[in-house]
Formats: structure tokens, C-alpha cells, sequence
């Protein structure tokens, strides 16, 4: 196993007195005593120059000044015979990176134990470094003395999903093997008991049967591994299995309400509505489940239920198979995001996906399903397997809308069967008689019934949520329930204010892209590519997007 690597050697030990102030980084000092004639490129009893003491302290004026005065920005010093560039990387300091990659350091240095600036970087888990380092062109397979790739590095010493995750965003290479112990990535996940990167090593495909030196598959080396992969296996059985069974249960429904629409019982003769006689060619035929709807009204029941049917698979499907708002970047567009955030001190992860490895435009978020970056991200939903975002939100409303007439369809349907196939007396015997009745009819109508009236409810509820949040609030789903971790949003104990909301009508409009043949003009705005806003000094309220 690779040691342990230990961070820069502690400063308790002798040095002169004028390399005092130079360690701690008091400016005027240090400048008094270098244009008093102290040489910057002198090292002190440990070998350790004053760029490696600035670095470490992410001192960059001091950078800037030793090296105006002749510091050599690659020199190596300490016990691990580093450059003050695997200093600032081991601590982090990515403004300290950026700068002295700026004159001219060079990452790709190794130290005294064999390791890159990039495998420092994946080792101690500071992830923007690590995209930062390979952005500029450093090999994201790149090996290290012992054959270590960053990656190995990362699921041996990071139990986090960063830096792992952006390094397979990099089309790392999984199977890799190290030099001495032929151990790939997961070998050593696995050997750390590091199960976050496990889980993400085996989502990439990593592949569980590669054997080390032992001869060994990293899925026996700990029950950690394989209780994983069994978990991955389950989930894919799960998976297929709901793909199965939901086709056959809508099957066996359609035939069950065949068979029980297409039932004759008894009814009492008093019944206003008289009960069709089946014909020689329907019984020849068989139970059909429009026995009775045959004989409703065609312009009041079937051309709006064919209507409302139509609207709501147009819905669904749109919702399904839309473009959310997936925010997409080429490969060189991504690496010259992460560079130019850098440079400009703005590469943090707040605002930087590590996954996509794009800037996140403002109300948008990376969602874990589908692993992707959405704009204007409501929720991810799995009625439709899909993600809800600006692309597809009017249509999911539209979904919710149709889907909460279809249900009322069924229970007019179950209503309109009772009344014409149930014997019952509601007005003579009472409620708690005639619910008997029609469940002794038609258990799975009665059940149907029930089920209706279920989904009724918190469809009808999920849809004035969303209402609310479209029109009251101005917000999406995922903004209320995390209002408090954006800065643009004044949360108050009772309330969110949101500078997003421009009133209620005025919402709508601009939600479902109202024009009213041109009379009206909605706001339309590109939320791949908005990443701000200013307080709009103008009006006293409100924000302005800019």
C-alpha cells in the first residue's frame, strides 16, 4: 500500500532570524531585508526557499515580488524535494496554482516521492486543482512514479464523490492497474473501505473480475464490494422488472374492466335508465367494456374524453422524451470554462458542476438521477422519467392538468356503470346500504372507484402546489425547498421573496408563453446561459437580469 502522504514538514525548527519574517510573510519586512541585499533563491537549513515559504502561505504579492527579484519558480527544496507548486497544491490554494502557473511552473514536476502536481491535487481531494491542472493539459491517466493514476489516488484517500466523479467525467481510464500491485481504482476503493467511490467506480462499469498481483478480483478483497455490487445488480432487477410489470398490469386491468363492464347482473326494474339487451353477435363476441358506454352521448361524453385523451399523451410525451434544459458543452468549451474561473478566482463548486463540468447558469441544478445539469430545475419526476426543467415544465403542467380530468372521467364512468348496471335504492335505504350495494355489483369497479378518488386528491394537490409556486411565488420546486442555500432569495420565517417574481398575472404570462395573437409579450429568457443578477437600482425593487 502507498504510504501516507504527510503535507509540508512542520516549521518548528531553527532558522536565522531574518528568515523569521520571511516565513510569515510581513511584506515590508521581507522587502527591507531582499533590497538589503538578501539573495530570494537562498534556501535555509531545511532546504527551503522563500517562494516554497510564500506558497504555502498563498502569499501571492510575495510571489509576485520574489520572482520581480530572480526566485526560480521550479526550484526544489524541502524534505520531499518539492516545488513551491506542489506546495500551494498540497494546501490547495488554487489562486496560488493559477499564479505561479502563470510564470511559467510546471505541474507535471515530480516530487521526491514520485508525484505530479495532478496526483497531489487527487490525493487531498481538492478537486477544482484538479480540474484546473488538467484543463491546461495534463494527462488525466497520468502515472506517477509507482504507476498510480489520479484516479487511484482519489478513491484511496477521498471518501467523497468529488474528486472521483470529475475525473470520470474526464474519460478517465477505470480498468488501469498500477505498476507494482496491478491494483485498478477500485482494487483500492475497495482496499480503503471507501463505498462512495466504489458505488461511482462500478456506475462507470469498472470491471469487478480484474485480478491484481494476488490473483485476486477487487469484489473479494472486502464484503464492502460486494455488497455493493449486489445492491447495483438489485437495482437493475428492479429496474427491469417495473419496465415488465407495469405493461402487464395495465393489460390485465384493461381486461378486467372488459369483463366486468361487459357483466349483466340483475337490476331492479324500477332503474330509469333501461339496461341494454345483448344482441346474438355481442355475445359471440364476448364482455366488451363498452357496453355501456355505447350508449352515452357522443358529443358530450365520447368526443371530449377522445379529446382529453389525446391532450394528455401529447402532454406526457413531451414531458417524457423533451430536452428539460440540459446545459451542454463541448469538450474544449468545458475546459476553457474551468480555466478562465480559475484565472478569475470564480472556480468554486458552488457554482462549478463536477460533474458536467460547466459553470451552473443561476437557477439551475445537477440532478442525480439522471446525472445532468438542468436549467431552471423543478424536480426530477418518475411518472415521466424525466427531469423537469424549462424545456418541458409547461408541458408537465399540461400533464398534471389532463391527468387530473382523466381521473374525473373514471369517476363518471364508475358512476354512470353503477347507474346503469346496479340495482340500488340510494334515496330509500341511505349511503352506508348503497355503498354495499354497488361494491357487491362490481368489487373492481367499487375498487377502481376508490383508487380515483385517491389519486384524485394528491394530483389535484400536487398541481395547486405547483400553481402556487408558478404564479404566487415565482419559484420552482427545488428554490422553495432550498431557498435558504441561494443568495438571491430573502427567506423569512413565514416567507420567500424572490426576485423572480414579477406578480401573479404577469408569472403566468411568462410561464406558459401567454401572446393572445401578439396582444400580449412574454419575458422570454435563456436559462442555459443566464448566470446572474443585479438589484435593479431604477425602480427600488425588484432584480434585473444581467
Amino acid at each position: 500500500q502507498p504510504s501516507p502522504r504527510c503535507g509540508v514538514k512542520s516549521r518548528q525548527h531553527s532558522i536565522d532570524s531574518s528568515f523569521v519574517d520571511k516565513t510569515y510573510g510581513i511584506f515590508e519586512r521581507c522587502r527591507e531585508l531582499v533590497e538589503a541585499g538578501f539573495d530570494v533563491r537562498q534556501p535555509d537549513k531545511e532546504n527551503v526557499t522563500l517562494l516554497h515559504w510564500a506558497a504555502i502561505n498563498n502569499r501571492i504579492d510575495l510571489v509576485k515580488y520574489y520572482i520581480s527579484k530572480g526566485a526560480i519558480v521550479d526550484q526544489l527544496g524541502g524534505d520531499l524535494n518539492s516545488t513551491p507548486l506542489h506546495w500551494a497544491t498540497r494546501q490547495g490554494h488554487l489562486s496560488m496554482v493559477v499564479q505561479l502557473m502563470k510564470y511559467g511552473a510546471d505541474p507535471s514536476l515530480i516530487d521526491g516521492e514520485g508525484c505530479s502536481c495532478v496526483h497531489l491535487a487527487a490525493q487531498f481531494g481538492h478537486t477544482s486543482i484538479v480540474a484546473y491542472l488538467i484543463a491546461k493539459g495534463q494527462d488525466v491517466d497520468m502515472m506517477d512514479q509507482n504507476g498510480m493514476t489520479p484516479l487511484m489516488w482519489a478513491a484511496y484517500r477521498t471518501h467523497s464523490v468529488d474528486p472521483t466523479r470529475l475525473l470520470l467525467t474526464f474519460n478517465v481510464s477505470v480498468n488501469l492497474g498500477d505498476k507494482y500491485h496491478k491494483n485498478t481504482a477500485l482494487h483500492w476503493a475497495v482496499l480503503a473501505g471507501n463505498t462512495t467511490v466504489i458505488s461511482l467506480l462500478l456506475d462507470a462499469n469498472a470491471n469487478v473480475d480484474a485480478q491484481n498481483i494476488k490473483v485476486m478480483p477487487s469484489s473479494w478483497l472486502h464484503p464492502i464490494s460486494l455488497c455493493t455490487c449486489t445492491r447495483t445488480t438489485c437495482r437493475q432487477m428492479r429496474l427491469a422488472l417495473r419496465m415488465v410489470v407495469r405493461p402487464l398490469a395495465v393489460v390485465l386491468w384493461l381486461n378486467r374492466m372488459g369483463f366486468d363492464c361487459g357483466e349483466n347482473p340483475a337490476v331492479d326494474t324500477n332503474l330509469s335508465l333501461p339496461i341494454p339487451k345483448k344482441n346474438d353477435a355481442e355475445e359471440a363476441v364476448g364482455p366488451s367494456s363498452l357496453t355501456f358506454a355505447a350508449h352515452l352521448p357522443f358529443a358530450t361524453v365520447h368526443m371530449p374524453f377522445l379529446i382529453n385523451t389525446l391532450a394528455l399523451f401529447y402532454n406526457f410525451g413531451k414531458s417524457w422524451k423533451s430536452d428539460p434544459g440540459i446545459i451542454k458543452a463541448s469538450e474544449e468549451q468545458k475546459k476553457k470554462t474551468i480555466v478562465e474561473l480559475a484565472e478569475t478566482g470564480s472556480l468554486d463548486l458552488s457554482i462549478f458542476c463536477s460533474t458536467c463540468l460547466i459553470r451552473k447558469p443561476i437557477r439551475s441544478k445537477h440532478c442525480a438521477v439522471c446525472n445532468r445539469c438542468i436549467a431552471k430545475f423543478d424536480h426530477h419526476c418518475p411518472w415521466v422519467g424525466n427531469c423537469v426543467g424549462i424545456g418541458n415544465h409547461r408541458y408537465f403542467m399540461g400533464y398534471l392538468f389532463f391527468l387530473l380530468c382523466m381521473i374525473c372521467w373514471m369517476i363518471y364512468g364508475c358512476i354512470s356503470y353503477w347507474r346503469l348496471h346496479c340495482a340500488t335504492s340510494y334515496a330509500k335505504d341511505g349511503f352506508w346500504l348503497y355503498l354495499t350495494q354497488i361494491a357487491s355489483c362490481s368489487p373492481w369497479m367499487f375498487w377502481m372507484f376508490l383508487n380515483s378518488i385517491f389519486h384524485f386528491m394528491w394530483v389535484a394537490v400536487l398541481i395547486m402546489c405547483q400553481l402556487y409556486q408558478i404564479a404566487a411565488l415565482g419559484i420552482t420546486t427545488n428554490e422553495r425547498m432550498n431557498a435558504r442555500r441561494y443568495k438571491h432569495f430573502k427567506v423569512t420565517a413565514t416567507s420567500i421573496e424572490s426576485p423572480f417574481n414579477h406578480g401573479c398575472f404577469r408569472n403566468l404570462i411568462d410561464f406558459f408563453e401567454i401572446r393572445c395573437c401578439g396582444l400580449i409579450r412574454p419575458v422570454a429568457v435563456d436559462w442555459t446561459t443566464q448566470y446572474t443578477i443585479e438589484y435593479d437600482q431604477t425602480s427600488g425593487s425588484g432584480y434585473q437580469l444581467v
